[in-house]
């Protein structure tokens, strides 16, 4: 699959603000060593260096496209890798809306955050079981676009409650938290713009040109329905699962 870095920019200051509200709780003082894996542009990671001037910071993204696009003027340094074998270790790790993409990322949890030797912190969406999702899913079943979809990455995630336990057990101190953002998107097609350039993507890149013209004009009549517009914009509530854990 193929990330763009534009289009998943187009609504950077909502998607930054999960990141921010993540970091604020991070409580390192002086970490020598950042790493944010899942990085995609380094937009996001430049805040980091930001926070902890003195530190290497380092972004790690499997993307090619991403890692490109990154910008190594701000102090971030960049590389290309996966977050499934990635063997570095760090003061602090952190991950933003990358482990959904992980195929049983639960169970990678714990050595993922061996890898911490401070703080490990990462923040997931929580609204699989929103429209944006369902009506994704439903249209995927269907039997014209089924045969191209069936073995197509899809995202998914835990409760909180989840990730404390797991964590927990593992002897980590943990803060775990989830918060509805109520985003007011403007322009035509906001929400479909919005998930195409996430969670929908590999739904539409698996399909044919054609086919793929055919699921947009559906996609796009159903979110519509979903998500009617407003005097002020559209309103698209997106819950997110926060976990901060420290070494005890």
């Amino acid at each position: 699959m193929q990330w763009d870095p534009a289009q998943y920019l187009a609504f950077g200051d909502e998607r930054a603000r999960p990141f921010v509200e993540l970091v604020r709780r991070i409580p390192a003082d002086s970490p020598r060593s950042v790493v944010d894996l899942g990085c995609g542009p380094g937009t996001l990671t430049a805040l980091l260096k930001q926070r902890w001037p003195a530190a290497d910071v380092v972004g790690v993204d499997a993307s090619p496209e991403m890692v490109a696009a990154a910008d190594e003027s701000t102090g971030v340094r960049f590389e290309l890798g996966d977050i499934r074998s990635w063997q570095g270790e760090s003061d602090v790790v952190v991950s933003n809306a990358a482990l959904q993409w992980v195929p049983g990322h639960l169970a990678l949890l714990p050595a993922l955050a061996a890898r911490a030797r401070q703080w490990f912190a990462f923040q997931v969406p929580g609204n699989f079981e929103a429209p944006t999702h369902t009506i994704r899913r439903e249209l995927a079943e269907d039997a014209r676009y089924e045969p191209y979809l069936y073995d197509v990455d899809r995202p998914a995630a835990h409760d909180p409650e989840v990730y404390l336990d797991v964590l927990q057990r593992q002897g980590w101190t943990v803060d775990a938290w989830e918060t509805t953002y109520l985003h007011v998107l403007h322009g035509e097609d906001a929400v479909f713009t919005w998930v195409s350039a996430t969670g929908a993507r590999p739904t539409m890149q698996a399909l044919p040109d054609a086919l793929r013209a055919e699921f947009v004009t559906e996609f796009k009549a159903r979110l519509d329905e979903a998500y009617p517009p407003g005097p002020l914009g559209v309103v698209m509530p997106f819950r997110r699962v926060f976990v901060v854990a420290g070494r005890r």
